[in-house]
């Protein structure tokens, strides 16, 4: 298989405060974090080298991945500064990949995709760039491709197009002519500049392939929430008590208090008579005795600064979760 190049650089805004807090791929989704799960899956379809970009909060992700040995992975970084986009990102690793054609993994979404299914057809097509596609179910959360019958995708359309369309699901292969052109260290977007450019001067450059896979895409803090959950499987969500796999490294629970539906980071304390349901909690925050919290993102209050609707409790800043969706 060839390499792939995972994009983790994102500043993750949908997602905070929790972004604040740890990049979107470092965040822990039932005991083993984003990014981690995604390379066990590359490793899984036989992949032997990845690249990972990185900018915001590179710490946490390398923290979380290392140099993939544990995988049998040879991992490297490709380090932007300022964010380079899902084009410029790709463009500044083109060293390190080392290849004429790649995978590119958004590093936020998880899926059962076999890539094999979208190496062969992207071999057979000659395209420049193939996307894995499903029917976009949501037209209302998400921008979708048109892709005509015999698998080109002739443009991209934003939220709320009223006719039929795809959701691009994070995994594509691409050749590195596709993004050889843009000059080095220019922020770049894939979909919103590169594809429509190569669509318009290489019509069927850009090909999609229909696929029935699962997929995961952690955008928002209620999603985010809503994966853990479902990884870690009903029994395990409605009440948190250690060990579990919505509890991270070094967390403790008092005995009296109650922890449903909730993910807990690494050094979290919850205090006694503490009630938590559907609450994310970050790394090192003490939850106070005695407090009644529900679907509240929890971080310390010193990692960013608070907007119209947080809450700030002593040194804890809390964000309302929407779980409408």
């Amino acid at each position: 298989m060839y390499p792939a190049l995972l994009l983790t650089a994102g500043l993750g805004t949908r997602l905070r405060p929790l972004s604040s807090v740890r990049a979107k791929p470092a965040l822990p989704v039932a005991g083993e974090t984003l990014v981690h799960r995604v390379l066990r899956w590359l490793a899984a379809n036989g992949v032997t080298d990845a690249v990972l970009n990185l900018h915001h909060r590179a710490d946490t992700v390398c923290a979380a991945v290392g140099d993939g040995s544990d995988l049998d992975l040879r991992v490297r970084y490709s380090w932007e500064d300022p964010v380079l986009g899902s084009a410029g990102g790709p463009r500044r690793a083109l060293p390190l990949l080392g290849s004429d054609r790649f995978l590119v993994v958004n590093g936020d979404t998880l899926t059962g995709l076999d890539p094999a299914i979208l190496a062969q057809e992207h071999d057979r097509s000659g395209a420049l760039v193939t996307l894995a596609v499903v029917p976009n179910r949501s037209p209302e959360r998400y921008g979708g491709v048109l892709v005509d019958d015999r698998g080109v995708v002739s443009g991209f359309v934003g939220r709320g197009y009223d006719r039929p369309s795809w959701h691009f699901i994070g995994v594509q292969v691409a050749e590195r002519e596709a993004f050889a052109s843009l000059p080095d260290g220019q922020p770049a977007e894939s979909i919103g500049a590169v594809y429509p450019a190569l669509i318009r001067q290489r019509p069927g450059s850009v090909r999609a392939v229909p696929v029935d896979a699962s997929f995961a895409d952690i955008g928002t803090p209620a999603e985010y929430l809503a994966t853990c959950l479902a990884f870690a499987g009903a029994a395990e969500a409605e009440r948190v008590s250690l060990p579990s796999p919505l509890a991270g490294a070094r967390s403790t629970v008092a005995p009296s208090a109650r922890v449903v539906r909730t993910v807990l980071w690494d050094d979290v304390t919850i205090g006694d008579e503490a009630s938590l349901v559907e609450c994310v909690v970050t790394d090192g925050v003490r939850v106070p005795p005695g407090i009644r919290w529900r679907r509240r993102a929890i971080v310390p209050a010193s990692c960013c600064a608070a907007r119209p609707g947080d809450e700030l409790v002593g040194d804890l800043l809390l964000t309302r979760i929407d779980m409408e969706h």
